[in-house]
Formats: C-alpha cells, sequence, structure tokens
C-alpha cells in the first residue's frame, strides 16, 4: 500500500489564525491613526488623548486571564469567535459616541476611553486563544515559527492599518475607520468559525499522515472540562515569574508605535499625512519578517542549544539590539534615518517575542492559554502605561528622552529574560505520559481514520 500524503491543513489554519491576528491589530491601530483628526476636532490635550488611546491595554490586560481560561474550559474556536464579534462591535460605536448628545469635551473623553477599553477587553482574547492553537497545531519542533504566525500577522495588520486608515480618513473621514475595522472583525470572525476546529482530530480535512506529524499535540489529553488550572505551580516557579517580568517589560515599546508612532511622525517630525502613512508601515513590515526570522531561530538555537539557552539566546540577542536600535532612533537628526532606526528597533523587539509564546506551549503545554494570558496580563498593563507616560515625558522632557526611556525598558527585558527556562515542566511527567499514552492507546493515531 502507498504510503499517505500528509495533508497540510495546520497551515490553513495558521494561515487563518493569521488573518484573524490581522484584524486585530486593526482594532488596536484604528485610534492611533485617527487621534490626530479627533484630537483636532475636539480639542484634546496630548495627555487627554494619551489616557484614551491608553485604556484600550488597560481593558487587554485585565482581561488576559478569564480569556485565556476561557479557551481553556470552552475551546479557542469559540472563544475566538465570540470575542471577534463583541470587539467589533465596539470598535463600531466609537464613531458613533459623537452623536448621542455627550455634550462635555471631559465626558466624550471618558465614553470614548471607556469603549476602547471594552474593546481592550475584547481583543484580550487573542493572543492567549490563538497560543493554544499553536500548541494543538504544531509540532513540538515547530513552536516558535507557529508563534511567529501569530506575531506576523500583528506586524502585517500593522502594516496595513496606515495605508487604509489614511485614505479612508482622507475621503470619508476619521468616523470610517472604526466602522471599517468592525466589519472586518465580522467577516474574519465568520471564516474562523465556519472553518476551524480546536483539535486536528475534529477536522475533517485531516488525515492520518498529519496527524502523525503533529504527533502528541494532535493527542487530546483531557477535555474542555478541566479539572484545574495548575496556577500554584505556576506562581511558585521562578521561570513564571522572569518570564512575565520580562514580558512586562517587552510589552511598554510596542505600545508607542500602536498608539503615538503615526501622531510622532506627522507633528514631531513633520512628514505630511500621505508621507506619515506610508512610512508609518515601516516599523510593521519590519515586525512582520523579523517575527518570522525570530521564530524559525528560536527553534534552530532550542535544537542546537536545548530549550533553556535556546529561547534565551534569541529573545536576549533581539532585545539587546532593539535597545541601542531605539537610542540611535531617537536622537537621529533626519526623519528617514529615525524611521530606519525606529523601525529596525521595533523589528527587533518582535524577532524576540516568539521564543515568550512558544515557552509558554513549552512549560504548559496543556494549560498554554492560561499561562499566556497571564503573561500577556503584563506585558498589556506595560502597555497601558506606555502611551500615558510617552505622553509625560514628552511634554516635560522632548520625545528623544521618551525614547531613550523606552529603550532601558527593553534592554531590562532582555535581561531579566536569562532567569527564565523554557526547559520546566510545570504539569509534570503525569501530562507528558498521559499524552503518550493516547497516542499508544489509539496504534499512534486518534480514533478517526482517513483515507
Amino acid at each position: 500500500m502507498a504510503e499517505q500524503v500528509p495533508t497540510r491543513v495546520r497551515w490553513q489554519i495558521l494561515a487563518i489564525l493569521s488573518l484573524v491576528m490581522v484584524v486585530t491589530a486593526l482594532g488596536r491601530l484604528n485610534l492611533g491613526i485617527a487621534a490626530k483628526f479627533m484630537q483636532d476636532e475636539f480639542k484634546f490635550t496630548t495627555e487627554t488623548m494619551g489616557w484614551i488611546m491608553g485604556m484600550f491595554a488597560f481593558g487587554y490586560a485585565i482581561f488576559q486571564i478569564p480569556c485565556g481560561w476561557a479557551g481553556d474550559r470552552f475551546g479557542p474556536r469559540a472563544t475566538l469567535t465570540v470575542a471577534l464579534f463583541w470587539w467589533g462591535l465596539c470598535t463600531m460605536m466609537i464613531s458613533v459616541i459623537p452623536s448621542l448628545g455627550v455634550h462635555s469635551l471631559w465626558g466624550l473623553a471618558w465614553t470614548f476611553g471607556l469603549i476602547r477599553l471594552f474593546t481592550g477587553a475584547g481583543e484580550a482574547a487573542s493572543y492567549p486563544n490563538a497560543n493554544k492553537i499553536v500548541a494543538w497545531w504544531t509540532p513540538a519542533r515547530e513552536r516558535g515559527l507557529g508563534s511567529s504566525f501569530l506575531l506576523g500577522g500583528v506586524g502585517a495588520g500593522g502594516v496595513l492599518a496606515p495605508l487604509l486608515f489614511a485614505g479612508t480618513i482622507q475621503r470619508w473621514g476619521w468616523r470610517w475607520t472604526f466602522l471599517l475595522t468592525g466589519l472586518l472583525a465580522a467577516i474574519v470572525a465568520s471564516i474562523w468559525f465556519l472553518y476551524s476546529t480546536n483539535h486536528p482530530d475534529e477536522h475533517p480535512r485531516v488525515n492520518a499522515a498529519e496527524l502523525e506529524i503533529l504527533g502528541s499535540s494532535a493527542a487530546r489529553t483531557h477535555s474542555f472540562r478541566l479539572r484545574g488550572t495548575p496556577w500554584r505551580k505556576m506562581l511558585s516557579s521562578g521561570s513564571v515569574w522572569a518570564l512575565i517580568l520580562s514580558y512586562f517589560c517587552h510589552g511598554y515599546t510596542p505600545f508607542i508605535f500602536f498608539t503615538w508612532f503615526f501622531v510622532y511622525l506627522t507633528r514631531v517630525r513633520g512628514l505630511t499625512i500621505a508621507k506619515g502613512a506610508f512610512w508609518g508601515t515601516v516599523p510593521f513590515v519590519t515586525m512582520t519578517l523579523m517575527a518570522l526570522l525570530g521564530g524559525w531561530m528560536s527553534d534552530k538555537a532550542v535544537a542546537r542549544f536545548g530549550r533553556r539557552r535556546g529561547r534565551q539566546s534569541t529573545a536576549c540577542l533581539g532585545m539587546t539590539c532593539s535597545a541601542l536600535l531605539l537610542l540611535a532612533g531617537s536622537h537621529a537628526v533626519g526623519s528617514i534615518s529615525a524611521v530606519l532606526l525606529l523601525s529596525a528597533a521595533a523589528g527587533f523587539g518582535s524577532f524576540a517575542a516568539p521564543s515568550w509564546w512558544a515557552s509558554c506551549i513549552d512549560m504548559t503545554p496543556n494549560y498554554s492559554g492560561s499561562l499566556s494570558g497571564l503573561m500577556n496580563t503584563c506585558a498589556n498593563m506595560a502597555g497601558g502605561i506606555a502611551p500615558v507616560l510617552t505622553a509625560y515625558i514628552a511634554t516635560r522632557f522632548g520625545w528623544p528622552q521618551a525614547l531613550d526611556f523606552a529603550a532601558l525598558v527593553s534592554f531590562s527585558a532582555g535581561v531579566i529574560w536569562l532567569f527564565v527556562n523554557a526547559d520546566s515542566n510545570l504539569e509534570g511527567e503525569t501530562s507528558i505520559a498521559g499524552a503518550e499514552g493516547a497516542l499508544l492507546a489509539a496504534g499512534g493515531l486518534t480514533p478517526r481514520q482517513h483515507g
């Protein structure tokens, strides 16, 4: 009998997951593009606008753990679908709020802020649940690469956002950026729900040969009726604390690009709206390409040096380079040279990021949604602080000093990574034995046989 050719459904699932992350990035970045025009219309101060933009990250941070738990409990397919529809509706509300009779600027600012907080709460489901899909739909040797698809999707969304939204604003006004984002979220949610499944062995198009490639990732060692996430083991692990603290530091700088970068280009560097939209895409191009490279290199480093040193080397290299480039870019005289240096800094930050997400899977394969949520909570608390603190430092001391501070925080992320051991499995030997037993019980396959 001829050897069965493996299907490639796992790559299709990862492609759709990347599309989910693209539209999620649009929901995060739309306010950063529209902020200049909203600020001009409503006469918000820079610090008020910083608070409005920061509220997204606070909502995103607060709901990371609940959304990660929901993915562990109800499955990432349903959780991501509901979340996409929820935050899509919330983001569309931004365009409606000015018509609802809120008269004072203070009340309008608070209303915008609350809607952004609810939008962030919905988007909080994206990374923890997407990372759980990566845990089940990629073999262990490709976890870094699989995680890089998520970051690559965010980078691609960042490339698309300035071009799409700047053109939309110039033609129809800033309100249409939020209406368009909500519509795209609904479309992608429908595609995701109709095509995806939680586990590979549930998908009708996956054959036995592909399940064999996925190995223990495809074996369901438990149902979604979880007996309990091992929070005590997680929170008593020094590696977990180092992981989440380092990712807190990592989370600071990307939110400067998500929120203030377009304003920085047009108001500080003096670029026109069209040039600002064009050059505003460059950091996200580098994020996309460097995230994929970083995920690939993280896996290669693990194969050569082991999980602990492999993940550490990639993350430390990326964050050190990112910090040095931020310092250089913040003091560059020419606008274009500044953009290129700062964009390279953003790229090296994304180069390091897959090692964090892959380590969540390495350390807690069955509960990666919960650990990912905990880790991303800390990162997005920093993300909430970043727009506010950046506005404060820039207003009082200047933009170079605001970016210098971001460089210091980025460098700290790499230093703290030295205390992370991705080789420690917090679920113990039982989870590994359970996965192997599930495969052996099925003769290396799951009950569903594909011809």
